[in-house]
Formats: structure tokens, C-alpha cells, sequence
């Protein structure tokens, strides 16, 4: 058994109490599947800016029967008060809350770090104020920047090129002073191109893979920036979901107060991935085995190249990648191809009736001593 299937067991058998931030979104929703398949006590915390409604109606009705619990706050990370209530009696916090993308942080740095950063840091507060015992957060391989050496090892970075990536290095710094100032033990997680099912491909922003999909789907023209050379180290959604639970209930204290890459220690061009996801379509619409992609001029703030170094994470934590790339691809393009049209389909309105319960106050979970 690996450790992530240990741990899994263990929290079966001993459930704890769960912060995650940004629940509704991508990343933050597939953690809360995972947690209430695991029988967790989930306290989920969103303001819908990027997260939907839907992401949290489909993982209730994927994880029904499954024995955990989730209370929902609507609210935000910039207001202190809302943060100090979504902590209180939490065990461990998972804070996925953020506005990703780099061309979003170029077109409006303010934003970005109000949410990235001030956000962060209203967390940190209401986390050790509460005396939450581990909190786990989301960094980016951003944060490497301009730094040509592959793999990318976390201890080696660059110039930073864009606003995004300087938040997410604010808050990799700002944790470390928080874990020797308060004692917070906290651990950063640097995420490299995560993909997989709920992932949205609607709006400017959207990360590539569903784009891509959704547009051959739809009939529509996909667009590579550059030449289609510029490489990427995509990471399916199960392997962040486990590095996020094995950094959350790590024993070790050492391995706090570090930042690790969480990726599949793989390099895939755009031009592989795009031919990957088309013929992986085409085996349910042929006609798209011969469409081509347009190209256009590279983008302000990309990196050329990402490819990790998963040492560290695998020694510290056990982590062991249960997806390569390929196997990833193949499951998210079954999701995306039976979620078209329905799941994936912009929300009508973000006040639509949920089935998800409003936020109590979490009743005491007896912790192990």
C-alpha cells in the first residue's frame, strides 16, 4: 500500500475537520469530493467569482451515502470576519481560493492581489487565531519564472513575469514567517498545469485542455500561442487532490514550513497535446481526427518551458502520481465528452436553487491526541 492509501484508511477510521476555500471552484471541489468519500466534515468557503454553484451540486450527488458532511459558507477571503468564522473548529485548512491565470493578473494586477494576496493573508490570521492545526495552500510553478533549467527544482527560481506568479511568491514567503512568527505549520504547493473533470472552459481565461475540448466539440477554431513547441508538466486533478491530502496529514513537522512541486515529472508540447486530445475525440466524433489548430503570437508572461522535479514531494510526503498525462487526458476527455451541453454549459444565474445546506457553526470533532 502506498502512504496516500494508509492515510486514506487512517481517516476513515478517524475523521477530521476540513477547511477548503474555494470549494466551488476546479480544484476545491474535487477536494471536497475526495474528502466526503473519505467521510470527512467539510466546512467549504466561496464567493462564486470563479467557482460555480453546479461544481457543488455534482459532487453532493457523486458523493451521496458516502458518510461525510459539508457546511457551506457564502462569502469571501478579503473580509477578515468571514474567514475568522469559516475556522472556527477547523483541523486543517486546504486554501485553494485565488484568481488564477496569468493574462488575468496582467490585465488587472489590483484584483489579483487583493484576492491572492490580502486574502492570504486574512487566512493565515483566522487559521492561527484558531489554532488550525495544519494549513495547506496553493502555490504555482509561476513562481519560477524565467529560470531555463529543467527540471525545475524548488529551491532554484527566477525573475517572476507576471503579477500572478508575484502573488503566489508573497504568499509562499508570507506562510513561512507566519510558521516561525506563530507557529502555523504551513505547507505550499506548486502546481503545475492542473487539468481533469469540473475544470471550466468557458470565459477569457480558461486553461487549455477544456478550451481545446469544448471548441472541437462545439465546431469551433483552437488556438495554440507561439509555435506549439512551448512544453508543460500537466498534472491530472487526482494526483493535486492526493498531494494535498498527504501534505495535510504528513506526521514529519520537518516537512512544514517547505513549498513542493506537484506535477506528473512529464513534458508534453502544446502541439503533442493538442493531437493527444483530438484523437482522443475522434474516437466519438471522427470528423475531428483532421481539424488543425491556428496559431498565434506568443503571450506576454508565459513561460517556454515547465518540466518538476517530484523528489522532494515523493521522499517527504510519499507521493506517487496515480495518472500519467495519457491516462489523465483519457478520463477528463470521458468526463468532458458526457458533461458537454450540460454540466459544462454556463450557469443561468449563480442564485439558482442549490441542494447543498447552509453554513452552522461545526459541532467539536474529537481529535487524537
Amino acid at each position: 500500500m502506498t502512504r496516500y492509501d494508509v492515510t486514506a484508511e487512517e481517516l476513515r477510521a478517524e475523521p477530521r475537520t476540513w477547511l477548503i476555500t474555494g470549494v466551488a471552484g476546479f480544484i476545491g471541489s474535487n477536494l471536497l469530493e475526495r474528502l466526503l468519500t473519505l467521510g470527512q466534515y467539510v466546512v467549504g468557503l466561496d464567493n462564486f467569482s470563479t467557482g460555480h454553484r453546479r461544481n457543488l451540486d455534482d459532487v453532493l450527488r457523486r458523493a451521496s451515502g458516502a458518510g461525510g458532511q459539508l457546511h457551506f459558507i457564502e462569502g469571501d477571503v478579503r473580509d477578515i470576519a468571514t474567514c475568522r468564522a469559516a475556522c472556527t473548529g477547523v483541523d486543517i485548512v486546504l486554501h485553494q481560493a485565488a484568481l488564477g491565470s496569468v493574462p488575468r493578473s496582467i490585465d488587472d494586477p489590483l484584483t489579483s492581489h487583493a484576492s491572492n494576496v490580502d486574502g492570504f493573508i486574512n487566512m493565515l490570521v483566522a487559521a492561527g487565531d484558531a489554532r488550525v492545526r495544519r494549513f495547506v495552500f496553493a502555490s504555482s510553478s509561476a513562481v519560477y519564472g524565467d529560470h531555463a533549467e529543467l527540471p525545475k527544482r524548488e529551491d532554484r527560481t527566477g525573475r517572476l513575469l507576471s503579477p500572478y506568479a508575484a502573488t503566489k511568491m508573497i504568499n509562499e514567503l508570507y506562510a513561512g514567517v507566519f510558521q516561525r512568527v506563530y507557529g502555523l505549520q504551513c505547507i505550499g504547493l506548486r502546481y503545475f498545469n492542473v487539468f481533469g473533470r469540473r475544470q471550466d472552459p468557458h470565459g477569457p481565461y480558461a486553461a487549455v485542455i477544456p478550451r481545446w475540448v469544448a471548441n472541437l466539440l462545439d465546431g469551433e477554431p483552437c488556438t495554440i500561442f507561439g509555435d506549439g513547441a512551448t512544453s508543460r508538466d500537466f498534472c491530472y486533478i487526482d494526483n493535486v487532490v492526493q498531494a494535498n491530502i498527504l501534505a495535510a496529514t504528513v506526521p514529519d513537522e520537518a516537512a512544514t514550513d517547505r513549498v513542493y512541486n506537484v506535477a506528473c515529472g512529464e513534458r508534453t508540447t502544446l502541439n503533442q497535446l493538442f493531437a493527444m486530445i483530438r484523437a482522443g475525440l475522434a474516437e466519438h466524433r471522427p470528423e475531428l481526427a483532421e481539424v488543425s489548430p491556428l496559431n498565434e503570437g506568443f503571450r506576454p508572461g508565459d513561460i517556454r518551458h515547465s518540466l518538476a522535479d517530484t523528489t522532494r514531494i515523493e521522499q517527504r510526503l510519499g507521493y506517487v502520481p496515480t495518472h500519467t498525462v495519457a491516462q489523465g487526458i483519457g478520463e477528463a476527455l470521458s468526463w468532458y465528452v458526457t458533461s458537454h451541453g450540460r454540466t459544462l454549459a454556463p450557469a443561468p444565474s449563480l442564485r439558482a436553487t442549490s441542494t447543498f445546506p447552509a453554513y452552522s457553526a461545526p459541532e467539536p470533532v474529537a481529535r487524537a491526541v
